[in-house]
């Protein structure tokens, strides 16, 4: 498992994974690892290929359950959508339409079918994000996390700039935050974290004119 890539559309990027926490985002990474060119066919996933895909630690099955649930429920309230440039057409749907999961069979299982619509996030793939699943799942931080996956889509770039507004979002940054939070909390996890994995990272603010010189990326 140590090999497992994670590849989809970078779009997927631009989705804020609001709340979900470090376990819950390696759970549903490795779903999209594994997902990945099964076009609308119903993938199944039984609890251990899944544990071992996620690195996940606790033991019980109802608590592997209710984990898997959860994550689910964040799922289902990622926006994907598109509108027109006038605003006049706006369509919205969900990433997966089918989640079954049975704690009941004699080798219980995740059941987990992709809605038509959020094919090409991951399939016949033109442009992409790709990383190895083992390094994303070794970050402890969300923040680092979330990061990692941002950085992966500037990988022949060499740099990635974002607005204090799109950092916010998609960071998932409290609102109650204030700089000194952000510079603890936030960027401190995600250089100690990342810097091993991005030789000769560094972050930089940028700052904006008028009173403060308030940081604007």
């Amino acid at each position: 498992m140590s090999n497992e890539i994670v590849k989809y559309d970078p779009e997927l990027n631009t989705i804020p994974l609001r709340k979900f926490t470090p376990v819950e985002m390696n759970l549903f990474f490795s779903i999209v690892s594994r997902m990945r060119d099964k076009g609308d066919k119903t993938v199944r996933f039984s609890f251990d290929q899944l544990k071992e895909l996620s690195a996940y630690k606790p033991t019980a099955n109802n608590r592997f359950i209710d984990d898997i649930e959860s994550t689910y429920q964040k799922i289902l309230g990622l926006r994907f959508g598109r509108r027109s440039k006038d605003g006049l057409h706006r369509e919205f749907f969900v990433m997966f339409t089918e989640f079954e999961i049975n704690g009941h069979a004699d080798d219980p299982y995740v059941d987990i079918k992709i809605y038509p619509k959020a094919i090409k996030l991951l399939n016949e793939l033109e442009s992409w994000v790709r990383y190895a699943l083992s390094e994303f799942r070794d970050l402890k931080s969300s923040y680092a996390k979330t990061m990692f996956r941002l950085l992966k889509q500037f990988r022949t770039t060499g740099y990635a700039y974002f607005s204090v507004s799109d950092f916010n979002e998609l960071l998932d940054v409290p609102k109650s935050y204030k700089s000194s939070n952000i510079n603890q909390s936030i960027l401190k996890p995600i250089k100690e974290e990342l810097t091993p994995l991005f030789r000769g990272l560094t972050v930089r603010k940028k700052y904006g004119k008028g009173r403060g010189k308030p940081v604007i990326g």
